[in-house]
């Protein structure tokens, strides 16, 4: 840079020597001489343009590069502060957009488990309620068919047990033995002959009709029932009026392999419930 300096002032001094030269009396020439200087004069003058030419060449240089130089070296260490302050504010703004992300993310995700958990916790509940209540309906179903079956079958016993026909005393028998089980059948085939004897003998025939019935007690595991039935009983003899009358049984059954049967019947006790 200090050299360049020193060649562009170096002409404007030859510059300022020149007018002085131009300025100064020239000499009277030789005669032989003259001729000469005349012809180095304008050799002189087409060679010293080429000096400033020269000068705005190289002048040129050192302006342009000083001053981009000046700003470049003052605005770099700010533009790197600037840059230098964006960058953390980026970095620090996709963290923050990242980290609302991720937040959301999991909230999300979070939302998503709480309401499968809740849809599962449904469901089970759902399916344990259910499943206790088709046991407990099941249950409470089996024991109303088997209270069903029981008060069936203890009329049709009963009745069974005051119906008889002196002209068919093998086929009413039979019935009777057929709806009973135990003790009350044991009764029956052995007071057989007996009642064969006497039906004969009154040539009667015995009916009942069921007016009323309901089971009192039933104990399906032990296969064990009660029941009580309101009967209205019709015997007609060979001659006269048939003769009516109503009355209450209780009745034990028991649960056999071919259904429920007859333990024992009775009178039923007055007020006994029916």
């Amino acid at each position: 840079m200090t050299r360049t300096k020193e060649s562009a002032v170096e002409p404007t001094e030859d510059r300022e020597d020149e007018p002085r030269r131009a300025e100064e009396p020239s000499e009277p020439a030789e005669p032989g001489l003259r001729d000469d200087r005349e012809e180095d004069a304008p050799a002189a003058e087409a060679e010293e343009p080429s000096e400033p030419a020269a000068e705005a060449e190289e002048t040129p240089e050192p302006e342009a590069k000083a001053k981009p130089e000046k700003p470049s070296a003052a605005g770099e260490p700010e533009e790197k502060a600037k840059a230098a302050e964006k960058e953390p504010r980026g970095e620090a703004g996709e963290k923050a957009k990242a980290a609302e992300k991720g937040a959301r993310g999991e909230a999300g995700t979070s939302r998503r488990v709480a309401m499968a958990l809740a849809v599962i916790a449904a469901l089970c509940a759902a399916w344990f309620g259910w499943s206790w209540y088709g046991a407990a309906h099941d249950e409470s179903l089996h024991y109303s068919r088997t209270r069903d079956d029981v008060l069936r079958a203890g009329e049709q016993a009963v009745q069974n047990l005051n119906t008889l026909d002196y002209r068919s005393l093998n086929q009413g028998l039979k019935l009777w033995q057929d709806s009973s089980t135990n003790e009350l059948y044991q009764q029956i085939v052995q007071g057989r002959p007996q009642f064969e004897q006497a039906v004969r003998k009154a040539q009667t025939i015995t009916s009942a009709k069921v007016l009323d019935a309901a089971v009192t007690e039933l104990d399906q595991h032990a296969g064990k029932a009660s029941v009580i039935v309101a009967l209205q009983i019709t015997v007609t003899p060979p001659k006269g009026d048939p003769a009516i009358k109503k009355t209450r049984l209780m009745g034990q059954l028991t649960r056999t392999s071919t259904g429920w049967k007859l333990s024992a019947l009775a009178q039923a006790p007055v007020g006994a419930a029916g």
